[in-house]
């Protein structure tokens, strides 16, 4: 066995990756405050990450899990393509494509920029961004409807979009007009290309001070490190075999029946194995998970089960095999539409998640969450041209031993922020109606379910086309130890008025007119243990603060308890 390290070589590693996370954290900060759409600076739908020139990854900010995904599969389809010595000072790359560049989905664009050191490659700087609309039938790039990546806008292969400091304007012209909203594309495109020309810069500092050869051994012990500690929390994991399971509503085709997303965790010694056999055959909607987004599902899940504080890069990959059938909605083949891919993912994780329940501690175990990203997408005409509205709304997080779920947040692989009220009314001929927490979404049980969200717009315009999507309609959140299941996702058209209806899981480009709303409200939480066990001070002051209404208290928790509990409330001190 290896001797340990020193301490002090513990520190400095630790010194060491919080200065490469400060690049990164500085590269995504300036990219959110440059961009132009909201998805980006607004939302934050955006990743960034520093690679050495083998393409590992040293270091990811803490953006979006999925796309990890997006940001390796850039770098490796880059060194494929071009060798070292074909990359020039100044130069910069671009790609989105799931199959020609092992993109998630064809939304999210990438940039890669080299950065030189004494005359070489030495690291990468790379980011990506979720442009609200590239192309493709319907506004967002995003449709449910779709069947093949061909309907879900432009395939960027990787392609040199900044040739020795000089900008393609021609190749950049060409990707923003097949968006519909052009001049948004060409702004984030550029912010995109600086952010990274900054994350150069500040590595080359680093380098400069602490000299190339001293950061590369330094590089070396820190993925060493990862690897040595995530094998450490595995062998702590007794062997065996363990099966999880989530069910999805359907495989994208509306109508369709549920399907079954299937995790078997194979625990080896030091080893990890992540087999997906048994999950549902290739889906013939968007929802197909490519390669590199179930790889990035797979590290986020065991990263968050096992060690969330363990460095993001690529020396935790090393300790995990993963495995899925070719053909299945886990490895789909060309030409599987994947657009809405971050549904199954997070679905996937939970499968991951009730699989890893059966042999963590207590402590760490968790009822499902909503697992899903409900999204509602509006475009239509607006002054000087057209606009896509994007959002993806948040829900209830299960409830874990001593503690509540949390109410309306994103779950596991997004991670991205609400669009505040003030900036959709501002940016787009849209109002927002209501914004607010659905009672009696989470939950019941000793540690209730976390709520999900009511979102509820109208437009200002004639003519916007209305698209949704989401999970949990048909197939919600079980609860863990006696807890009982979260709420249900609901989408209306037209709330409140006579001519309210439910609308499909999935929905797309559904005309709307002046004055005509659309409701969505997002599932909730599973519940954790017996419902009987639930504090009554707890139990009254959610039916106080509105989060759970009388009749479901005393559905949930009995009559006798409601009453009980409200009798002897005291404002907590």
């Amino acid at each position: 066995m290896t001797p340990p390290r020193p301490a002090a070589d513990a520190i400095a590693m630790e010194v060491f990756a919080n200065r490469l996370l400060s690049i990164t954290e500085e590269m995504g900060n300036v990219l959110v405050r440059a961009s132009f759409s909201t998805n980006i600076k607004e939302r934050k739908d955006c990743s960034v990450g520093m690679f050495d020139w083998r393409g590992r990854c040293l270091a990811q900010a803490a953006h979006m899990p999925m796309h990890l995904g997006s940001l390796m599969g850039s770098v490796v389809t880059l060194l494929e393509r071009y060798t070292l010595d074909r990359m020039k000072p100044g130069d910069a790359f671009i790609c989105n494509d799931v199959f020609l560049a092992r993109g998630t989905h064809q939304p999210d664009i990438n940039i890669i920029t080299p950065v030189f050191v004494d005359g070489r490659v030495a690291f990468f700087a790379v980011n990506t961004g979720h442009h609200s609309d590239v192309g493709g039938p319907n506004p967002g790039s995003m449709s449910q409807s779709a069947r093949t990546i061909f309907e879900e806008g432009i395939r960027i292969p990787i392609m040199k979009i900044v040739r020795e400091g000089e900008l393609d304007t021609d190749l950049l012209e060409m990707i923003a007009h097949n968006s519909r909203e052009p001049a948004e594309r060409i702004l984030d495109l550029r912010a995109q290309i600086a952010v990274n020309e900054r994350g150069a810069e500040l590595m080359q500092r680093l380098v400069a001070t602490d000299g190339l050869p001293a950061v590369e051994a330094a590089v070396e012990a820190l993925l060493a490190y990862t690897g040595r500690r995530l094998r450490a929390r595995i062998a702590a994991l007794p062997d065996g075999d363990y099966v999880g399971e989530r069910w999805m509503d359907s495989d994208g085709v509306p109508g369709g029946e549920p399907i079954l997303l299937r995790a078997r965790v194979a625990v080896r010694g030091e080893d990890l194995l992540l087999d997906f056999e048994g999950s549902a055959a290739q889906a013939r909607g968007a929802l197909n998970i490519a390669t590199n987004a179930l790889e990035a599902t797979c590290y986020y899940a065991v990263k968050a089960l096992l060690d969330p504080e363990l460095p993001a890069n690529s020396g935790l990959f090393e300790a995990i095999r993963i495995s899925a059938p070719e053909g299945s909605i886990c490895n789909p083949r060309f030409p599987a539409a994947t657009a809405a891919r971050a549904i199954s993912c997070n679905r996937l994780a939970a499968a991951i998640f009730d699989a890893m329940n059966r042999i963590l501690p207590p402590e760490r175990r968790m009822a499902h969450s909503h697992d899903s990203v409900p999204a509602l997408l509006v475009s239509g005409q607006r002054r000087g041209g057209t606009y896509v509205y994007l959002e993806t709304i948040g829900g209830g997080a299960g409830a874990r031993l001593g503690a509540d779920g949390a109410e309306a947040v994103q779950m596991h692989v997004t991670n991205s922020s609400n669009l505040p009220a003030e900036a959709l009314e501002i940016e787009y001929p849209l109002l927002v109606d209501e914004y607010a927490l659905v009672a009696d979404s989470g939950g019941a049980g000793q540690w209730r379910g976390g709520l999900g969200i009511a979102r509820q717009i109208s437009s200002r315009v004639d003519g916007s086309l209305l698209t949704a999507r989401g999970e949990g309609h048909v197939k919600v959140a079980p609860g863990l130890d006696g807890g009982l299941p979260g709420g249900r996702a609901l989408l209306l058209i037209a709330p409140g008025t006579a001519d309210e209806r439910l609308l499909p899981t999935a929905t797309t480009a559904l005309p709307m007119t002046a004055g005509l709303g659309v409701r969505m409200e997002t599932p909730g939480g599973g519940g954790m243990g017996d419902p009987a066990k639930r504090d009554p001070m707890a139990l009254a002051a959610d039916i106080l603060d509105g989060k759970v209404s009388r009749e479901a208290a005393e559905r949930d928790y009995g009559a006798t308890r409601v009453a009980e509990a409200l009798r002897h409330w005291k404002e907590p001190t």
